[in-house]
């Protein structure tokens, strides 16, 4: 069975457990999509291209490579756009980090360096690097030092995000977590409309 399960995908699973390149992808497809489609990206992706090689995507042709991305089932629900930010991360971590992009976590001093070097990544925002630091130290058991303060609450036990899918039964958790803090979110809203 694949250490990481996100994807509830045996085949997708087994890849994001062992290509950094690949699981880093699948944290980048994460946004307006759900979570176990966008982790099941990269098997797409290799499947298609032949391999999560970073260097390779960095060099492919951008429209043969956007296209193999929208191909349906699309690797995201914005196929070509996510394939151009597939490219820029996989040029990053191909000229940064040697094509390696554990080194990413592995190499951070500390927590706020593993903050800054994701930050850094083409399509991480804030929260995206705080969900996935919480995902490197949940998942794979690297735990620089100060990754907590670092995660936020992304780092406390329980179910708030993809850092926290272990399963079927998680997914559903991390599912039901967001849907209450939206409609918590919506609930706080001021009421606007005609007086």
């Amino acid at each position: 069975m694949p250490k990481i399960q996100i994807a509830q995908e045996p085949a997708a699973d087994e890849l994001l457990s062992n290509d950094s390149f690949a699981l880093l992808t699948g944290m980048l497809l994460d946004q307006q999509f759900p979570m176990e489609r966008a982790f099941a990206g990269p098997a797409k992706i290799r499947d298609r291209f032949g391999t999560m090689d970073p260097v390779e995507i960095a060099d492919a042709d951008p429209e043969a490579f956007a296209d193999l991305c929208a191909t349906p089932p699309a690797i995201h629900r914005y196929g070509r756009s996510m394939a151009g930010r597939v490219q820029a991360l996989a040029k990053v971590v191909a000229e940064e980090y040697g094509g390696d992009a554990a080194r990413i976590w592995t190499e951070a001093a500390d927590g706020a360096d593993l903050m800054k070097r994701l930050r850094a990544l083409p399509g991480f925002g804030d929260q995206k690097a705080k969900i996935f630091v919480a995902l490197v130290a949940k998942q794979l058991d690297v735990k620089p030092s100060g990754w907590t303060k670092v995660a936020g609450d992304y780092s406390k036990k329980g179910f708030r995000s993809v850092a926290d899918v272990t399963g079927p039964e998680s997914l559903q958790k991390v599912r039901d977590f967001k849907k209450a803090a939206k409609a918590a979110k919506a609930a706080e809203a001021p009421a606007t409309g005609a007086r």
